[in-house]
């Protein structure tokens, strides 16, 4: 096994690396554009207003997770089966498509009498489908491209491109609005989504083993694995948790930030949007330059320390924003700060530890069910977080996700205490029969 894996890192050069975390950086663009863009296109141009608007936005990403839960891990057993870079290729495509659907979603609406809003749902579903078969096969593929070692080092790079992507959408491109059409800005995410389809084409390379007389989902090997591994129990309760974090983030700081503005006269929604897209930004930044040291850390400390200081950190920057009134004060950098500190270390080593644990023949399937736990904790937080914006107040949905991330990080204590880190033994010597 050993061989095999040093054969297939020798076929992987650095235009290799570089072209995937240039597409991580391009999905992360894509699928964050899309997301920040949706609260100022349902209040501008579909007119949401806000009795509703953290409901319909939240059960808007619902719908596209609950479609992405039935399909992410099916598509990760698929991957196995005919490689990573054809879904990669078409999830690309398939995002842009959807994506031209959506400037337009109020004429095709009138057109087949469904409404606006419907035609918006529709194409923001097609749009989680794309791009959730990008992000999650492309965390796959840098398992493919790593062993034990290189691993955090290149999943670190693969991190930073990502928050560079999405600190470069609410930093700059959600400044657009302000100076363009908002349509036209709706268009972004298409001419991103083409371009990450030509590049994957063009410049990636298969090295996973294929395993096309595995048919069906192996459902037993993985529920073994689960069973016999504490850590990786450790990291599927961190994807449940941490993968909403950005995506709560960048959704209800953006609708807070807009429909506070009604109280605020000299504050209009477009210049609310580009003030919540700054504040959202500082989070990607820190994320951004705190990714080489999680990076570090992982390496040098373990997996699971990491994920247990960085749900620690995480926790208590979405706790403490809980106690911020008005989100256009200062004082809110504090809380997001903290946020941004821990949230690297969240994503990273939940990641880093299931792919050291996922034998290599059935790696596509074990991230696909650990993606599939991410959906569904998406949906979870999602969910109750917009209802207890409308019913409770703007801050409500942080305060849950921080109580959560305490509680994940104290069973990670005890899983840390009475579970030694692997090290570098290769978890395809060990039976999973």
């Amino acid at each position: 096994m050993a061989v095999e894996t040093e054969t297939r890192l020798e076929s992987i050069h650095a235009g290799h690396h570089n072209t995937l975390y240039l597409i991580a950086a391009l999905c992360m663009i894509f699928m964050t554009l899309a997301l920040a863009l949706q609260p100022l296109f349902l209040r501008l141009v579909l007119d949401l207003g806000r009795d509703n608007a953290g409901a319909v936005n939240s059960n808007i990403q619902v719908i596209t997770e609950l479609v992405d839960l039935l399909l992410v891990g099916y598509l990760g057993h698929l991957s196995d089966r005919f490689g990573r870079l054809p879904l990669i290729v078409w999830g690309f495509v398939i995002s842009g498509v959807s994506a031209l659907l959506v400037p337009v979603s109020v004429e095709a609406g009138l057109l087949f009498g469904v409404g606006g809003l419907a035609i918006f749902y529709l194409a923001r579903t097609l749009m989680s489908i794309g791009s959730m078969a990008v992000w999650a096969l492309g965390g796959t593929l840098a398992g493919d491209f790593t062993d034990y070692h290189s691993r955090p080092r290149l999943l670190g790079r693969v991190g930073f491109m990502m928050a560079f992507g999405a600190t470069l959408v609410y930093a700059i491109l959600m400044q657009l609005p302000k100076h363009l059409d908002l349509r036209v800005v709706m268009l972004l995410p298409a001419v991103i989504a083409f371009a990450g389809a030509w590049l994957a084409r063009r410049h990636l390379i298969e090295v996973a083993p294929i395993e096309e007389e595995h048919t069906r989902f192996p459902f037993q090997r993985i529920w073994a694995l689960f069973r016999r591994e504490r850590g990786l129990r450790l990291a599927f309760l961190g994807s449940f948790s941490s993968r909403n974090d950005m995506i709560l983030i960048g959704l209800f700081l953006m609708i807070w930030f807009i429909y506070y503005s009604d109280l605020l006269p000299e504050v209009n929604h477009a210049q609310a949007a580009s003030r919540a897209g700054l504040l959202i930004g500082f989070i990607g930044m820190v994320v951004l330059f705190t990714i080489p040291v999680w990076s570090w850390i992982i390496g040098r400390f373990g997996r699971i320390p990491a994920i247990v200081l960085g749900m620690g950190l995480s926790g208590a920057g979405f706790s403490a924003m809980s106690l911020v009134l008005n989100p256009f004060s200062p004082w809110i950098f504090l809380p997001a700060f903290l946020v941004g500190l821990g949230q690297a270390g969240c994503l990273l080593g939940p990641q880093t530890l299931t792919l050291d644990l996922a034998p290599a023949t059935i790696r596509g399937s074990v991230m696909g069910a650990f993606n599939t736990v991410g959906c569904i904790g998406i949906i979870f937080f999602l969910q109750i977080g917009g209802f207890l914006f409308d019913w409770v107040s703007p801050t409500a949905p942080f305060l849950f996700t921080g109580i959560a991330n305490f509680l994940i990080m104290g069973y990670g204590m005890t899983v840390m205490k009475n579970t030694p880190e692997r090290g570098s033994q290769a978890v395809e010597d060990l039976d999973l029969a």
